[in-house]
């Protein structure tokens, strides 16, 4: 017996510069700017109608099942309160026309800092719009997640992930406070070569959540204090100086602008980093790495370096030595893909 299926996948990303000037109310009052890239990573999301009227919802990761009665008032909790979030947002627009299982999946965990959890919403903003026929802008989806993530479930976080997923590629993304202007980059292939080249991407050992620290920063920034002010104001203003090294291609300049911004992202809040994250980074700058950072909001997840070629193998083998676990990548110019599939049930 052949069923239906609607899928969807979206890249996670590699954040640069900017990461946290996206988070309010800095944007509204400043205007935020991130510079990213996705990479072939991804969230996955299939949806496959019942017979009978029954939202069925299973992560493949965590092994884990829920069951709701379509119709039933969707209270998002617990750990798949994402994709009930998901589900209740259309679920308020009109009935779905029947029951369905939905699985859901990522190559990286939740507290990554690839901005995972965004992009699975992403994702199922995708799938549900496959299965129920519903067109949506790439803008739209973005800020459609970015309403059921952030104001629905008062998710702490920031804007970037949402844009990242849905666009794809090389992006410099500017954040104002009634609107959002996605720019891709038209870099040569060669620089994105040399770039992907040049990077390495180390799983520290560790993911974390970020939400505390994401509210510390937007907290300090309330209040003024005058350090995570500055650092957010550097971090934009080097943001806009790296969309320029790379359309440049100036690679080891990039890297340079890497370290320097990682110094003041780590005054946003003194949980972005730890005795452990600093030992991997300052082995890799002992061993010829010229910049580099962690990625998302901090405190775990994936640190990133840029290496000179001649250079790579020593800094994989320091940060190895560490416990850190390298990671192979490559950039994907692709944003969120959605299709049908007849698989035999």
């Amino acid at each position: 017996m052949t069923g239906v299926v609607y899928r969807a996948k979206a890249p996670l990303r590699i954040s640069f510069c900017g990461g946290g000037t996206d988070v309010s109310p800095y944007p509204e009052e400043r205007g935020g700017v991130v510079l990213s890239s996705t990479i072939d990573k991804y969230a996955y999301a299939s949806i496959r109608p019942r017979t009978d009227s029954v939202l069925r919802l299973t992560s493949l990761d965590y092994g884990v099942t829920e069951e709701h009665p379509v119709g039933e008032t969707l209270e998002p909790k617990g750990e798949l309160a994402l994709v009930l979030g998901v589900a209740r947002s259309f679920q308020r627009e009109e009935p779905f026309p029947s029951g369905c299982d939905v699985f859901l999946h990522s190559d990286a965990p939740p507290g990554s800092g690839l901005g995972s959890s965004s992009t699975m919403v992403t994702t199922l903003v995708g799938a549900f719009s496959e299965w129920l026929r519903r067109p949506l802008t790439p803008y739209e989806i973005a800020e459609r997640t970015y309403q059921i993530e952030r104001v629905d479930l008062a998710f702490a976080g920031g804007r970037q992930d949402q844009y990242a997923a849905t666009f794809g590629g090389f992006n410099f993304i500017e954040f104002f406070a009634d609107h959002t202007v996605v720019n891709p980059l038209r870099l040569r292939r060669a620089t994105q070569n040399e770039l992907e080249y040049a990077l390495l991407l180390c799983f520290t050992g560790r993911t974390r959540a970020s939400a505390h620290i994401v509210e510390n920063q937007a907290k300090s920034y309330v209040e003024k204090k005058a350090p995570v002010v500055q650092a957010l104001d550097e971090m934009k203003r080097i943001a806009i100086d790296m969309k320029g090294l790379l359309l440049r291609d100036r690679i080891l300049d990039f890297g340079e602008a890497l370290h320097e911004a990682w110094l003041h992202k780590k005054n946003l809040d003194a949980g972005i980093t730890n005795p452990h994250i600093d030992e991997l980074y300052a082995a890799a700058r002992s061993e010829g790495a010229i910049g580099g950072k962690i990625l998302g909001a901090g405190g775990g997840g994936y640190l990133l370096v840029l290496v000179p070629f001649e250079r790579r193998r020593h800094v994989e083998e320091a940060l190895s030595s560490l416990n850190g676990e390298i990671q192979s990548f490559a950039f994907e110019d692709r944003g969120l893909q959605t299709w049908t599939a007849h698989v035999d049930r």
